[in-house]
């Protein structure tokens, strides 16, 4: 029996500053993964992992995270991409200092 392919974005960490990005539809990096392209083909999903992973010079540790849709965008499925996405745990710095 074939597996079901799930949602997924791609994600990874800005080089310079080490944030969590995820890439969008325009090819640009995005902080917020409301923003982030949700990807539905498996083909598809593995054609931008490869191209998000060729940009180095951007990004590092570029991996496919499953997400489910909700009507705010994409949510993260597991608790290691939600831990990921509210920012720093040792103290509230970046984007946990915004709210």
């Amino acid at each position: 029996m074939a597996r079901i392919f799930r949602p997924k974005v791609v994600t990874a960490n800005a080089l310079v500053e080490g944030d969590v990005i995820y890439l969008t539809e325009d090819d640009s990096w995005s902080r917020d993964l409301a923003q982030a392209e949700v990807l539905t083909d498996e083909a598809h999903a593995q054609l931008r992992l490869l191209e998000a992973a060729a940009r180095s010079d951007e990004a590092v540790g570029v991996y496919l995270a499953d997400v489910t849709l909700s009507p705010t965008g994409p949510q993260p499925t597991h608790f290691r991409e939600t831990f990921r996405d509210t920012g720093p745990s040792n103290y509230p710095h970046g984007k946990q200092a915004d709210l």
